[in-house]
């Protein structure tokens, strides 16, 4: 009887984690970003020690081909600048998830990170991921693609709870997130613009 009411408060535990990190309501400063065809970002700290991103972008093309691009271990160094192709370990035959392996060049603060992670897929809308191994302590996210515009355009929703063993300041680390994060946001838009011509 004890154990089951354990497990169900880990149950409830995980599903407001998860509740909470994909809910998201978009401010001012992202609402007046994507009217300028611009990225958003912001970055909060958890109790944890994690951060905590939000991020957004509209894409002028078909949610699949975004999925796409996305999805393509080849695009990866188009998009983080910093990283290396991933490389999938391991997938589901009827592809419904893989598990990929992603190395991010480190720099003067930042050590390189290697990170092995899991990704769930539901084709064209949506990919759950969550750390398996490597350098990350935590990484929990998702991806959402919306379609807009009759399916001519798609807004991407990125979120993600992640957690690294890094010996800067946290607030460095937050501030470096938030100036970054458009910037794959915005890299991921430009090389599905170029995919389209």
């Amino acid at each position: 009887m004890r154990a089951s009411l354990i497990v169900s408060l880990i149950i409830a535990a995980c599903v407001l984690v998860a509740v909470r990190a994909s809910a998201w309501d978009l401010d001012s400063g992202a609402v007046s970003a994507l009217q300028a065809g611009q990225a958003y970002a912001e970055v909060s700290g958890e109790p944890d020690g994690s951060g905590l991103i939000h991020g957004v972008v509209d894409i002028p093309a078909p949610p699949k081909l975004v999925w796409r691009i996305m999805t393509d271990c080849r695009e990866t160094p188009k998009l983080i600048t910093s990283a290396d192709p991933c490389r999938v370990l391991s997938r589901d035959p009827a592809g419904a998830w893989d598990v990929r392996e992603q190395v991010t060049r480190g720099g003067l603060f930042v050590p390189t990170i290697r990170n092995v992670y899991r990704s769930d897929y539901q084709p064209f809308s949506l990919i759950r991921f969550h750390r398996v191994a490597g350098d990350l302590k935590i990484e929990d996210g998702e991806w959402r693609f919306q379609p807009l515009d009759g399916g001519r355009a798609t807004r991407v929703t990125y979120t993600n709870r992640v957690l690294a063993d890094i010996l800067a300041p946290a607030f460095l680390v937050r501030e470096g997130l938030k100036r970054d994060t458009p910037k794959v946001l915005m890299n991921l838009k430009r090389e599905c613009l170029a995919a389209q011509r």
